[in-house]
């Protein structure tokens, strides 16, 4: 008799391919059939998943003197975007991913370059690290990038990238793009340069609470705020912390201010604020996280793993693990840039958070 588990499954162990005949393996092959139960454990595994994401850090301190000199070595003529990826060792480097969802990259544009016009399937966002001068147009509007502004270019929409100023400008960038190549429906179209319309999403649609209302033939564009200032961003944290001086998890979500969905459709953005000294427990979900350090010094500790976080630094963890957020200094807040997959998983109806 085989012995069972609490829930009335059998843990005997499965066959083995090697197990089967070597002829009746190659008929298999020959008819392109796959035996299941080998690979039964790889593919549903007990109580929880087995992640390929490894906890995994990008020092921006090291990183960036290799994003300056591709500067020297590639003119921007030919890299069109010129981008160091961060690429988790656990998915292998050559996949070029951060999570199962989730692609990030350090952009550098130099100044007079022009990166230019493109839209393409994967969503996007910018997450400007330092520098400035630079902008981005989306859709016809015209973005300035300043550190720690969040700026979208959802899919589908013509984005282009521009320097004006006299110093290197940064970005991390942050795309849907592993997804939708598994999905094989990843294609981009080149264009040509934009003409800026008047008007700024964030003068119209950046007011907690209120929004324009719209006249009888007029519609909210899909993504009316494509930039969100960090100035705006930190303040709405700062209120938050002083409002309520218990609230441990002091974060807000980049949202569609129209709809107050999230800002765009498969990921999800937030920032974060933590107080002088603060450890902040992280609950255990299922989407996996990215985490880029915007100001301040922190510890993030996932699954017991430490590392250590500076300004412009980013990490990222698998989903279903346990992490610490805690913040190194004991006079100034920390303020953290974080991006999950939290509405794909929704979406997917496999959203869960464990105690």
């Amino acid at each position: 008799m085989s012995s069972s588990d609490s829930s009335g499954h059998a843990d005997a162990a499965l066959g083995r391919l090697e197990d089967l005949p070597a002829p009746y393996r190659a008929e298999l092959g020959a008819q392109n059939l796959v035996p299941l139960w080998p690979s039964l454990r790889a593919v549903l595994p007990p109580v929880k998943p087995v992640p390929k994401t490894m906890a995994t850090a990008w020092s921006y301190q090291a990183l960036r003197p290799l994003l300056m000199e591709a500067g020297a070595l590639t003119p921007i003529e030919k890299a069109e975007r010129r981008v160091l990826v961060l690429a988790n060792p656990g998915h292998g480097l050559e996949r070029m991913q951060a999570t199962p969802a989730i692609y990030l990259g350090m952009q550098l544009l130099l100044p007079g370059e022009w990166a230019p016009s493109h839209r393409h399937t994967p969503n996007a966002v910018r997450m400007v690290v330092e520098g400035e001068g630079a902008w981005t147009t989306v859709d016809g509007q015209k973005c300035t990038m300043e550190r720690g502004d969040l700026i979208l270019t959802p899919t589908g929409l013509w984005h282009e990238h521009g320097h004006d100023g006299t110093d290197p400008v940064v970005w991390l960038d942050v795309l849907d793009l592993p997804l939708m190549y598994y999905m094989e429906v990843s294609y981009h179209v080149n264009g040509t340069r934009q003409a800026v319309k008047a008007g700024r999403g964030e003068q119209r649609f950046g007011q907690g609470g209120v929004l324009p209302t719209p006249a009888f033939e007029q519609r909210h564009p899909r993504y009316p705020l494509l930039r969100y200032p960090w100035k705006d961003v930190k303040a709405a944290l700062e209120r938050l912390a002083s409002d309520d001086p218990g609230l441990q998890q002091i974060q807000v979500t980049y949202v569609n201010p129209a709809t107050g969905e999230d800002a765009e459709n498969v990921l999800a953005f937030h920032a974060l604020m933590l107080r002088p000294g603060q450890i902040l427990e992280l609950p255990v979900r299922s989407p996996a996280m990215v985490f880029h350090l915007i100001e301040g010094l922190v510890e993030a500790r996932i699954a017991e793993q430490p590392f250590t976080l500076a300004a412009a630094d980013t990490c990222c963890m698998p989903g279903y693990t346990p992490a610490q957020l805690v913040n190194r200094s004991q006079d100034q807040p920390a303020f953290v840039f974080v991006a999950d997959e939290s509405p794909l998983h929704r979406k997917l109806g496999v959203y869960e958070v464990r105690p």
